[in-house]
């Protein structure tokens, strides 16, 4: 696989771990780093994007998830998160049932035109911003079976706001497997790839500057 290929793969895939990871940091601690999140809710907006590189902004945007992708799919595991993994499995799941259904993918494309005319008024993670996502979430992948149960604790996952906050990640984490399978992804190609992936997942974190 050439190194073009590679790093698009790998970009995808860190999308998709950064969008579980901020679920789970959500629904344990209540709330999520703002930078990542930021940017794992931006790249639900860039449907038409060229390439990896345009969805996700540079490789710095995605540093937490090219972190969780050396830790998921690395040789350590021990380092190894099961619930990060069936987040990132289940989401790659659903979206092979979602891309066989036009009229949910319209339905979703619909909610993200609507959330995208929003953010014209408001900040990308304003909470009204976040409903739209959310219930364009809950009203599509969210029907689709089996559901993704997120595990945290009741008094976070409760919470309205949070809830949201759980349902625009799934979408952005959705949004990443998409591109993945867009990419030519699938579980043989990660099986046969998946240390290359990792090399270069590494190799993008040491390129940043000492500072991040």
């Amino acid at each position: 696989m050439d190194e073009f290929r590679t790093h698009e793969h790998a970009m995808a895939l860190a999308g998709l771990f950064q969008a579980v990871t901020l679920v789970q940091q959500v629904a344990r601690e209540g709330s999520a780093d703002a930078a990542p999140f930021e940017s794992s809710i931006a790249s639900i907006f860039r449907i038409d994007a060229d390439n990896t590189d345009a969805v996700f902004g540079s490789s710095h945007h995605l540093t937490r998830g090219l972190q969780i992708l050396c830790q998921q799919l690395g040789r350590e595991k021990s380092n190894q998160d099961p619930e990060l993994m069936r987040y990132a499995v289940s989401l790659m799941f659903l979206e092979r049932q979602l891309m066989r259904n036009p009229k949910m993918l319209a339905k979703v494309r619909d909610g993200i035109d609507a959330a995208t005319q929003q953010s014209e008024h408001f900040a990308i993670t304003h909470e009204n911003v976040l409903a739209r996502l959310a219930d364009t979430y809950a009203t599509t992948v969210s029907q689709l079976q089996p559901r993704i149960m997120v595990q945290g604790k009741p008094e976070y996952l409760n919470t309205p706001a949070n809830a949201n906050r759980i349902r625009a990640l799934l979408l952005a984490g959705m949004r990443a497997a998409v591109l993945w399978r867009q990419l030519g992804g699938n579980r043989v190609r990660l099986l046969w790839t998946r240390k290359s992936i990792v090399r270069c997942a590494q190799a993008l974190l040491d390129e940043e500057p000492a500072s991040n």
